[in-house]
């Protein structure tokens, strides 16, 4: 039975008093509205000044990385005013699909050539982190400009000649629209252009090569060419992610999710959970190391209870190869 003594009875209330809390207004629950949110942006004199270099450089270079994406609605408008600055781009993380499969402008291969040669390089949303070695991959005489929601980022491991503190991507818009005439980069595209091709062939080259078991290069050319044209990628893992990265063309803007800088491996399958969801008509496919694959294959029967079709491929090679490949 319960206890009478003081000691249960002021448990009890303790113990009711702390439920009642826990779970005050559930009996009235409903979905809470979105908080409005004024995102950061740059001041107008540093996107002038960035403006002007770009305009002036005769070599210069863009990179975007997944914080340029941040404000998701405003990927179009992005992609439009990458387009009318008319300048070479890599595009990074969450920002790769950004242009679609075959635009132009952008670059898949030899960036850190690309890098050393630019006289002006613009990061938005890009860190001067491992990625970059540091900012060495800028070479020094070259104007750097850092577009960045943080100034600690945007100052990381080397200082700019500019730093525009505020949404990275709200930041290469207020750009493209003071950009003056982008001619004369005709060369300078070209040049990239040919290198790009170049490591195509190379690719293939490499894709067409016997293996004792799957040649993941020709997978990946395979995938590519399988993919419907609405597809979003899903990548979670280590060496097999990595060949995917250069191979794989995400269809449009936020067709690509991955782990991160960080590689925090496991993500693949909430992910393409949310993904399918939130893109029901599109394909989504689950691009998994056998790694990465373990830390979430047991939400296949999540998949299938609540209905959710991705597609999941799993790089088998026994191994953590990109540790292996390291320490060999």
């Amino acid at each position: 039975g319960k206890g009478t003594s003081l000691g249960d009875r002021l448990l009890r209330w303790y113990l009711n008093r702390h439920a009642a809390k826990m779970f005050e207004g559930a009996a009235h629950a409903g979905m809470p509205g979105l908080a409005s949110y004024d995102p950061p942006r740059a001041d107008d004199s540093s996107i002038a000044r960035a403006a002007n270099a770009l305009a002036r450089a005769e070599r210069p270079l863009l990179v975007i990385g997944s914080q340029a994406l941040l404000l998701a609605r405003e990927a179009t408008a992005l992609a439009d005013a990458v387009t009318r600055l008319n300048v070479p781009v890599y595009l990074s993380g969450m920002a790769r699909g950004l242009l679609g499969p075959a635009h132009p402008l952008q670059m898949r291969h030899a960036r850190r050539n690309a890098l050393r040669e630019a006289d002006c390089v613009l990061l938005a949303g890009v860190p001067c982190d491992f990625r970059l070695d540091y900012g060495k991959h800028v070479r020094r005489s070259a104007t750097l400009i850092a577009a960045n929601r943080s100034a600690a980022d945007a100052r990381l491991n080397r200082r700019p000649t500019i730093a525009a503190i505020g949404d990275a991507g709200l930041t290469l818009m207020a750009i493209a629209e003071r950009a003056g005439d982008p001619a004369g980069r005709a060369d300078w595209i070209a040049t990239l252009r040919a290198r790009d091709h170049a490591r195509e062939r190379e690719i293939d080259a490499q894709a067409a090569a016997p293996a004792e078991h799957v040649n993941p290069i020709a997978f990946f050319r395979a995938l590519d060419r399988a993919a419907g044209s609405a597809s979003v990628f899903v990548a979670d893992g280590g060496d097999f992610v990595a060949t995917a990265s250069y191979i794989l063309r995400p269809r449009g803007p936020l067709g690509w999710l991955d782990p991160g800088a960080f590689g925090t491996l496991g993500v693949g399958a909430g992910f393409a959970l949310g993904a399918k969801l939130v893109r029901p008509r599109d394909e989504v496919w689950l691009v998994w190391g056998d790694g990465a694959s373990g830390y979430g294959l047991v939400e296949f029967d999540t998949f299938a209870r609540h209905g959710v079709p991705v597609i999941a491929v799993v790089g088998n090679d026994a191994s953590w190869s990109q540790i292996a490949r390291e320490q060999v």
